[in-house]
């Protein structure tokens, strides 16, 4: 089955660490990753682990989410809570469609943010969709290695009844998509057409355009082609 990177930013309790890596185990998921847990390696992440000390072992750590994320062509992030600039929202049985039906050779990222207080908008800046898990109104709150749980099963049962798309589309990077949002955004800065010191919601804005369309690779060599055009002739 696919194995997409799973990404836990700033976890604060080791054991839901433990507890990730097994509900990732149990639904033969591999790829965990951490960005700044606060406790880990923690004998408590190995304990509520419960055999997926391998998973643990093999976990890689971050200090910043966009080395954790470089190589996602498509990230995902889970959320409890709309936005003020909403992205496209899954449910869970969407999400795991959508990650299945991707070419074979794009990887794929799922965001899961801290226990209290979930993805930051920066954070949310970085995804292509959302993920949300339909919950009790009065009583939403899910645990970490919970939601971690619903998705990595949902995945595993559209890993045998999604078929794969078979046309081979090489999206842009992560970070090559950072590296064109800071190139779009030195542009309209020395255009003036963005005041860095009242930028407003436009970088935002055309994150989430960009986003929206995901560019392959000729096309952001062709984006930047044109950002560099325009850099020389206002120059």
């Amino acid at each position: 089955m696919r194995q997409p990177a799973f990404v836990l930013v700033e976890t604060s309790h080791p054991g839901n660490i433990g507890a990730a890596a097994r509900a990732m185990k149990n639904m033969g998921l591999e790829d965990l990753r951490l960005v700044r847990p606060q406790h880990f390696p923690s004998a408590e992440a190995t304990a509520r682990a419960s055999g997926a000390d391998d998973l643990l072992a093999r976990a890689r750590c971050f200090e910043h989410l966009d080395e954790a994320i470089a190589d996602a062509q498509l990230v995902i992030g889970a959320s409890a809570r709309s936005r003020t600039l909403p992205l496209p929202m899954l449910d869970p049985r969407r999400c795991a469609a959508l990650v299945e039906q991707q070419p074979t050779t794009t990887r794929v990222a799922l965001l899961f943010g801290r226990e209290r207080s979930g993805l930051s908008n920066e954070e949310m800046d970085r995804c292509h969709y959302l993920v949300h898990i339909p919950t009790n109104p009065d009583y939403p709150s899910l645990n970490i290695a919970a939601a971690l749980q619903v998705i990595a099963y949902e995945l595993r049962m559209a890993a045998g009844t999604t078929a794969v798309e078979e046309r081979v589309v090489d999206h842009a990077s992560a970070r090559q998509m950072e590296q064109f949002y800071e190139h779009l955004e030195r542009t309209l800065v020395e255009l003036e057409f963005l005041d860095p010191h009242n930028p407003r919601q436009l970088m935002r804005r055309l994150r989430r355009l960009f986003n929206r369309a995901r560019p392959d690779q000729n096309e952001i060599n062709i984006l930047r082609g044109i950002l560099t055009a325009v850099n020389r002739k206002s120059r």
